[in-house]
C-alpha cells in the first residue's frame, strides 16, 4: 500500500489539492494500493473558494514508497510562507531523509523551501510569485514558466490545474505511461503536459486530440510498444479500417503509428541510458533488434511542438506509413 499524504493549510485553493487527489483516487479505482490521507494542524480547514475541508489531526506512519504532497494557498491570506508548523517542516524534511518523495502545488513550495528540501535544487512554482520563492531561497534554481520541475524526489508544480500534471507525472514514473493515459481519458484531461521539458514527451505531446479511435490504439501501443504491432490489430482496437485509422492517426497525432511507437521506444531508450544502460541493450530492452536503428533514430531531428487536432501536418522525421507498428 502506498500512502498519499496531503497536507491542509488554511486558505487552500481547492484544485490544488482536488486535482492529485483525484489522480490517485482513478489510480486506487484501477486497482493500484494507494491510500489518501489528509492532515492539518486543525480538524476544519478553510478554503479560499469558501467549502470548510475535514482533515485528521494526527500523521499516519510513512513509509519510503509513500508520497506527501503540499498543495497551495493564497499568499495574500498569511504571506506566501503560509501557517505551516515547525513540527510539518520537519516531518517534510525526515519523508526525503528517509528516501520518500515530496511535492507541492503552487504556494506549497515555500513549504518546501521551510523544510531545506530546494536548497542545491532546481524547482518551480506559481509564476506570480516565482520571483519571491527565488529571494527567499536563494540556494534554490527556480526554473520560471515551466508546470513542473523533478529534482531527487523534490517535485513542485505550478500549481492550480498543474497539480493533475504532475500528479499524473508520478503515477506514470510509477506504473507506465498506459496506466497514466488511461487516468488522463478517465479524467478527460486527453492534453496531457510535460513539466520541465515543455512537451518533450512523446506521451503527453501527442494526446492532445479527442479521437477516441486514436487514443484507444495508443493505450495499446503504450502498454506494448515494445512489441511487433501489425497495423490490423491496432484498426482493431481502434474500431477502424486501417487506411482509416492511418489517416485518422496522422491528422490527429502528426504521425504514423509506427512513428509513434518509435517515439516511445526511443524516449524509454533514453531513459535506460541515462541511468547507466548500453546502446545496445537499450535498444534490445525496447524492442529493437540491434542498436542500428535506435542510434538512427536518436540522430533524427523531431518536432518539439503538439499537433492540434485536425492538423495533418507530419512530425519533421516521421518514418514513412507501413503495414506494421514494429
Amino acid at each position: 500500500m502506498t500512502r498519499v499524504v496531503f497536507l491542509l493549510v488554511p486558505q487552500l485553493h481547492l484544485l490544488d489539492l482536488a486535482g492529485p487527489a483525484q489522480v490517485f483516487s482513478s489510480a486506487a479505482d484501477l486497482g493500484y494500493d494507494y491510500q489518501l490521507h489528509y492532515v492539518a494542524e486543525r480538524e476544519q480547514v478553510p478554503t479560499v473558494q469558501g467549502v470548510p475541508l475535514v482533515a485528521d489531526t494526527r500523521w499516519p506512519e510513512l513509509a519510503p514508497d509513500d508520497l506527501l504532497i503540499v498543495p497551495g494557498w493564497r499568499p495574500a491570506a498569511h504571506g506566501p510562507q503560509g501557517p505551516v508548523s515547525p513540527g510539518d517542516l520537519r516531518r517534510l524534511a525526515e519523508h526525503h531523509a528517509a528516501g520518500g518523495t515530496v511535492a507541492s502545488v503552487c504556494a506549497g513550495a515555500y513549504a518546501l523551501g521551510r523544510a531545506g528540501l530546494l536548497d542545491g535544487r532546481r524547482c518551480t512554482t506559481h509564476h506570480e510569485v516565482q520571483d519571491d520563492l527565488a529571494r527567499r531561497h536563494p540556494a534554490a534554481q527556480v526554473v520560471r514558466d515551466v508546470l513542473y520541475v523533478v529534482d531527487d524526489r523534490v517535485v513542485t508544480s505550478a500549481g492550480i490545474a498543474s497539480g493533475i500534471d504532475v500528479a499524473l507525472h508520478l503515477v506514470a514514473t510509477r506504473h507506465g505511461p498506459a496506466t497514466a493515459a488511461k487516468i488522463a481519458r478517465t479524467l478527460v484531461v486527453y492534453a496531457r503536459r510535460n513539466g520541465h521539458e515543455p512537451q518533450a514527451s512523446a506521451l503527453m505531446r501527442h494526446r492532445s486530440h479527442l479521437s477516441d479511435s486514436v487514443h484507444r490504439v495508443q493505450d495499446l501501443i503504450d502498454s506494448r510498444y515494445a512489441e511487433p504491432l501489425p497495423l490490423a490489430e491496432l484498426a482493431a482496437a481502434g474500431g477502424v479500417a486501417e487506411r482509416t485509422l492511418t489517416r485518422l492517426f496522422r491528422a490527429s497525432t502528426g504521425l504514423t503509428p509506427l512513428g509513434y511507437q518509435q517515439l516511445l521506444r526511443v524516449e524509454r531508450a533514453e531513459h535506460l541510458i541515462g541511468h547507466g544502460t548500453t546502446v545496445e541493450a537499450a535498444a534490445r530492452a525496447v524492442g529493437f533488434t540491434d542498436a542500428r536503428m535506435l542510434r538512427r533514430l536518436r540522430a533524427r531531428p523531431t518536432r518539439s511542438d503538439p499537433v492540434s487536432s485536425g492538423s495533418s501536418r507530419p512530425g519533421s522525421g516521421t518514418p514513412p506509413a507501413t503495414s506494421r507498428a514494429a
